[in-house]
């Protein structure tokens, strides 16, 4: 059987180490079986590599981009406490903010990035339930934000 972290390997990427929190909350929690994530933005190495409101500064497929990064984020913070990705039984839902010009109606083909990926690395436990929400402004200048619920073993 191929493991969720040999899919994120043979996709080219890495599991990042867990982002830190930027306030007063942590990254992710455990009540039972299921684990919630904090809201993660799309750092690498502990910055931003694109910042801007999304239909102005960021296009749609850039966003998208950025979405991926932050369900990696999210993977990683939900690996940090089952140990293994194979313990995820169902990613239950994803909820992503984005950073919206005024007038810009595309947040369902921006959440798609991190949807996709988690459906590329997961398989069917990463279908999920999903809202994508439009906001003026996110922590950073972050064009977009994702969190999830994920049920695990």
């Amino acid at each position: 059987m191929i493991t969720p972290e040999k899919r994120i390997a043979d996709l080219g990427l890495t599991l990042p180490e867990v982002v830190a929190p930027l306030a007063a909350y942590v990254p992710v929690v455990r009540t039972g079986d299921y684990v919630y994530t904090s809201g993660q933005l799309p750092m690498v190495g502990g910055k931003l590599a694109v910042t801007g409101k999304v239909g102005a500064e960021v296009s749609v497929e850039e966003a998208a981009a950025q979405a991926r990064i932050c369900a990696l984020n999210a993977l990683a913070a939900v690996k940090s406490v089952v140990g293994d990705l194979s313990n995820v039984v169902r990613i239950v839902k994803v909820v992503a903010f984005v950073a919206s010009a005024p007038g810009f109606t595309g947040q369902p083909q921006v959440a798609n990035g991190a949807s996709e990926l988690l459906g590329e690395i997961l398989g069917d436990a990463g279908k999920h339930a999903r809202s994508a929400v439009g906001v003026a402004v996110l922590p950073m200048d972050a064009p977009v934000e994702v969190e999830l619920i994920a049920e695990v073993r």
